[in-house]
């Protein structure tokens, strides 16, 4: 069994609400966007594993040290984690016939700063996007998603709100 933090679109902003929220778990996987380096370095010091992967406002050492794309499996899920995917009904253009060949059962994907879990009966998996956890962008609400994988199963989602206050790790 493995406990999982999910989050994107930091955008540079750390909230040390963010250290409390993934305290504990076994991993925490960042959906690109992430705006700077240092965003790793400090979930790195709260969880045992950072899997990330860069967004299209990455450049720099974060575009340098983070892939565009990762594929890995946990507790028998194969899983699919970039920043810009669509959705079911929407992905973006040959991302369908690779979730499909790929065996992908979890898509994480952010860009949107839209929180979106979404199942796709079609594909069999189902679609987290965490929505957007820092300041920068149009959304009103921060979000982080924690959940549960255990023998090939998904379980336990939870969606976190953290309320639009600065909380900054000094």
């Amino acid at each position: 069994m493995k406990r999982i933090g999910i989050l994107s679109d930091t955008h540079g902003c750390w909230d040390e609400r963010f250290r409390h929220h993934f305290a504990g778990l076994d991993e925490v996987w960042h959906a690109g966007d992430v705006g700077d380096y240092s965003i790793i370095e400090k979930l790195e010091e709260v969880v045992p594993v950072v899997r990330a992967v860069c967004g299209n406002i990455d450049c720099g050492m974060t575009r340098r040290r983070l892939p565009e794309v990762l594929s890995f499996t946990v507790e028998g899920v194969n899983v699919w984690l970039t920043h810009i995917a669509g959705y079911p009904g929407r992905y973006a253009p040959g991302v369908k016939k690779l979730l499909r060949d790929e065996g992908v059962k979890l898509m994480v994907c952010g860009h949107s700063h839209i929180l979106k879990v979404i199942p796709d009966h079609e594909l069999g998996l189902l679609h987290v996007n965490p929505g957007a956890a820092g300041f920068a962008g149009w959304h009103k609400v921060r979000t982080l998603i924690r959940l549960t994988i255990d023998e090939g199963t998904v379980k336990d989602l939870e969606v976190i709100e953290l309320a639009r206050q600065k909380i900054y790790d000094k």
